[in-house]
């Protein structure tokens, strides 16, 4: 069978705006359904997948992912008419009941969450796609197949901690001989996701959009000043669940929808919220401190809970918590666990890879196979290279090299000596990470390469660190690893070795961290190659990796996205597969 997985709601923020006009664009982000993608699973095989705003160039959209569903069919050389199911990662019909109380929810289920709904945009973007094919799986439900159906194992505990699916926020499985069994679920009226969300927009940041940058904040802090607070308000319970009291303290539709009595406690009883052009002080650092803290210790209560009660010794994580490098490296230090598999686009774009996976496990056709690194999205044809080196011709200065070695040795050369450089290679992640093909490196060793980076690249906070890439044969020489470990998502921190962070300024984090990704030749040849140059050339086969983009942008799909982008930043140069573009004289002039 070829499934198509989908995710997103497209009218989301759209019925918000409706219905509370006036709210901060922030405010907005309060809604389920942003990170719309596709997904494309063939004979129980995963073939494609990408996130819309690779596309659309609108960061985290819930849009309808027309355009990822065409661009996941032409890479597998297949028609919408080779389509057997579409399948979406939420069901909101047994909820419908619960939806109609009130007069605004039933309006939302209507216009937001129902399956006509789906059908009325399946029917506007994919008009020849019969209706009687289109199926519905329950979010919490694909996130645990995303996860389980890639683990590679037969049996094992799969925890989903997230903000908030249809109702729940945490749902734990047993997956067992290709099926799934619920074993616990934990309302949204509870959920660890929702207030570490609700605290973030307290701190002058962007609700469901930008968690990773407190966990980015919390090492600057010192949580013992907020600890009271949050061990207050967090209540572990000894089944394995939590409560949160003040997400409950919300009573009318106003009040629950943008949470204004728990955002009004938070201002009464912790500290007053941040404006985001207002300065980052030592109180914010330590209400990050204290947040990150409070989510390691609930991420870790339902875990351990649960692998407790079980037995299972094996555990498969996804939801939008897992995107939390700090608790997840908690976890994995913490030897409650054999082995620790986080699926690596563990957000809401995942879910359309489980949708997907999960309509094939009832097919008898899930394969159950570790996950690749996720080069799932569209590769780049040689024409839109040339086509884009003739569109910035007269910007660019162009030295082409005849083998990959070449080129490895070139950009080894460059990251060497000190210069950024950005690397457009192979088909695109699928994720949020950039994992080497669509990437910013540097040489991790010198002490400036980080500000440089956030400052004339990036553009974003000073505060937020970078990840290293290391090949898997160094990898435990440098960080506090086994020899041979496998972290190849950039989705778990581990410690530097201490004797090592002096010469490692630009990824070890003031906490003595990093969020490693190890490179194999068999994850990434051309990369593990390209590492291994480096080693060469500085003594070690590593290089500071952040994604290719700027604030704001989705992370660089096309060569023409690379080169304008390229050329609107500080980046020294850009390789484009086998291509070393740099600066023309005429835009060298123009910049100085």
């Amino acid at each position: 069978m070829n499934i198509l997985g989908i995710s997103g709601l497209e009218k989301a923020i759209r019925f918000k705006k409706s219905q509370w006009p006036g709210l901060e664009d922030r405010e907005y982000r309060i809604s389920q359904g942003h990170d719309s993608a596709a997904a494309l699973v063939v004979d129980g095989r995963i073939v494609a997948a990408a996130a819309e705003e690779r596309f659309s160039r609108k960061k985290h959209t819930g849009d309808f992912p027309v355009c990822a569903i065409s661009r996941c069919l032409s890479e597998a050389g297949l028609s919408l008419g080779d389509v057997d199911e579409i399948a979406h990662g939420f069901d909101y019909a047994p909820y419908r009941e619960l939806y109609s109380l009130d007069p605004i929810t039933a309006k939302l289920y209507d216009e937001v969450f129902a399956k006509d709904v789906l059908l009325a945009q399946v029917k506007r973007c994919l008009p020849a796609f019969p209706a009687e094919r289109v199926h519905q799986v329950g979010h919490h439900l694909s996130h645990a197949a995303s996860a389980f159906f890639t683990s590679g194992w037969d049996e094992c505990l799969v925890i989903i901690l997230d903000a908030m699916g249809e109702v729940q926020s945490t749902s734990v499985y047993q997956g067992r001989q290709g099926s799934l069994r619920s074993l616990c679920e934990i309302s949204a009226n509870d959920s660890i996701g929702i207030l570490y969300s609700l605290v973030t927009l307290h701190l002058g940041f962007d609700f469901n959009a930008d968690e990773y940058k407190i966990m980015g904040l919390a090492p600057y802090g010192n949580p013992e000043r907020f600890r009271p607070f949050f061990e207050r308000e967090v209540q572990l319970r000894k089944n394995g669940t939590m409560r949160i009291p003040m997400l409950g303290l919300n009573r009318t539709r106003d009040e629950r929808e943008n949470y204004l009595l728990t955002r009004k406690y938070l201002d009464e009883n912790l500290i007053g919220r941040r404006h985001p052009e207002d300065e980052i002080t030592e109180v914010h650092r330590d209400v990050a401190a204290a947040l990150q803290e409070a989510l390691e210790r609930c991420v870790m209560h339902v875990c351990t809970s649960f692998a407790q009660t079980t037995g299972l010794r094996r555990l498969a994580l996804a939801g939008g918590v897992t995107l939390n490098c700090t608790a997840n490296g908690k976890l994995l230090r913490s030897g409650q666990f054999d082995e620790i598999y986080v699926q690596p686009a563990a957000g809401d774009d995942g879910s359309a890879l489980g949708a997907a996976l999960y309509r094939a496990s009832l097919a008898g056709e899930c394969r159950n196979e570790r996950l690749p690194v996720p080069f799932f999205g569209p590769s780049q044809p040689m024409t839109a290279v040339e086509t884009a080196l003739v569109e910035f011709e007269d910007r660019i200065a162009v030295k082409r090299f005849d083998t990959l070695e070449e080129t490895c040795a070139e950009a080894a050369g460059l990251i060497a000596d000190g210069r950024v450089v950005a690397w457009h290679r192979g088909r695109m992640e699928f994720g949020p990470r950039a994992l080497g093909n669509r990437s910013i490196l540097a040489d991790p060793g010198h002490p400036e390469m980080r500000d440089r980076i956030n400052a004339m690249v990036k553009k974003r906070e000073a505060f937020r660190p970078f990840a290293p890439a290391v090949s898997i044969e160094q990898a435990h020489v440098w960080f506090d690893l086994p020899a041979g470990a496998n972290l190849p998502y950039m989705i778990m921190t581990v410690d530097v070795r201490e004797r090592y962070r002096p010469a490692l300024p630009a990824i070890t984090h003031v906490n003595g961290s990093a969020r490693v990704q190890t490179v194999s030749a068999d994850d990434n040849e051309a990369f593990h190659k390209l590492l291994q140059a480096v080693g060469r050339s500085t003594g070690k086969e590593m290089v500071l990796n952040t994604s290719f983009n700027v604030k704001g942008q989705p992370i660089v799909n096309t060569p023409r996205e690379a080169i304008e982008t390229f050329l609107g930043t500080g980046i020294d140069c850009l390789f484009v597969e086998d291509i070393l573009i740099t600066r023309g004289q005429a835009d060298k002039g123009s910049r100085q």
